[in-house]
């Protein structure tokens, strides 16, 4: 089964998270999470700090990540793990593979026209919107 992982970057303030704007497919052009592909025998945790890392510059002591969910797609052979921290502390993020964006909590992540993937970007965060404390 082919892994993949999400991370949810959650601003200091914890008023808005970082996203990023596709700049391939699948989902050219739709707002995403940063995250990517576990490499065979890559442990899940480092390989969700590996991508967080090779995408946003974020390092592991800026941010905890809390293994959050999986979300296992049988018929598509694949599962993905989800990884959500707040950063200790306000960082310059930048990276070269999608255009990263910060967004508030106020839009309607369920939007298939704007957001990647099958509604699972809005009920991911309704899951980090009711746990907010813990991160």
């Amino acid at each position: 089964m082919k892994e993949f992982n999400l991370i949810v970057v959650i601003h200091p303030s914890g008023e808005k998270i970082l996203m990023c704007r596709r700049k391939k497919n699948p989902y050219l052009g739709k707002i995403n999470f940063v995250g990517g592909r576990v490499e065979p025998n890559e442990d899940l945790l480092e390989a969700a700090y590996r991508e967080l890392f090779e995408e946003t510059s974020i390092t592991k002591q800026n941010i905890t990540l809390k293994h959050l969910m999986d979300c296992t797609y049988y018929l598509s052979d694949c599962v993905i793990g989800v990884y959500a921290g707040k950063l200790k502390r306000e960082v310059e993020v930048f990276g070269e593979e999608n255009t990263l964006l910060w967004s508030s909590f106020n839009h309607n992540f369920f939007d298939m026209e704007k957001y990647a993937g099958i509604g699972n970007i809005g009920h991911i965060l309704e899951e980090v919107k009711e746990h907010i404390n813990a991160f």
